[in-house]
């Protein structure tokens, strides 16, 4: 499995942070849901089993602290 990011905005300016996935898959990996990191998007893209879980930036501040990432669709990966 993979994190992928796209549409970089630079969020934490290289400062780890509290980021949290809602919704998406019962199954993909709890390692996955909550985690720190140095966000630079406001887009993540996560390879699980045949596909990608897609997930948007829903709390978007300057003093962000925790990120919280909303499930938004699923693609399959192209054969």
């Amino acid at each position: 499995m993979e994190i992928l990011s796209e549409h970089v905005s630079y969020l934490s300016e290289g400062r780890p942070i509290e980021v949290v996935l809602e919704g998406g898959p019962d199954d993909l990996p709890r390692a996955f849901r909550t985690g720190r990191s140095t966000l630079t998007s406001k887009k993540l893209k996560i390879q699980h089993r045949d596909g990608y879980e897609h997930f948007e930036l829903v709390n978007d501040s300057a003093d962000i602290t925790t990120a919280i990432f909303r499930w938004t669709m699923r693609t399959k990966i192209a054969e």
